[in-house]
């Protein structure tokens, strides 16, 4: 059963932003820019080999856990600063999962696969097609 990570989207008031933010590192990278394309943050994870078995980081937007995008990879630097970081290797597809109210955290959390909540995909196309706010607000009324 893999693991997944939690982790605040820092910036972003929607998954259209996070959509947005991976297709502009995406073309970025074509164009020659350096780096890995991922997200990086100040820890590793210990249980790496857990996460990297088919596990994916959950993103937590505005107050709810909105989206995930699969773990592909986790990458150590050191950035110009000195200080060790672990790149965060992600796949380019962003998924929507059904929305779920979770408090403001610092860092990330792991996420147990019975924990993680499903895909919007898997629970029917018409909640997947509504529009990112009204889900947000079913969500928080918990009628999603």
């Amino acid at each position: 059963m893999p693991l997944h990570m939690l982790k605040l989207c820092v910036g972003a008031t929607s998954v259209a932003d996070l959509q947005a933010w991976t297709r502009q590192r995406a073309e970025a990278k074509k164009l020659g820019a350096s780096g890995p394309l991922g997200h990086a943050t100040r820890m590793t994870p210990k249980r790496a080999d857990e996460l990297l078995d088919g596990g994916s980081l959950y993103w937590v937007i505005k107050g709810q856990i909105a989206a995930r995008q699969r773990l592909v990879g986790l990458e150590p630097i050191v950035g110009a600063d000195n200080v060790r970081r672990c790149v965060l290797l992600l796949d380019d597809e962003i998924v929507l999962v059904q929305p779920r109210p979770f408090r403001a955290f610092q860092g990330w959390r792991y996420l147990t696969a019975s924990d993680a909540p499903p895909d919007l995909a898997a629970g029917g196309g018409e909640i997947a097609e509504m529009p990112e706010e009204m889900r947000r607000e079913l969500g928080d009324l918990g009628l999603l």
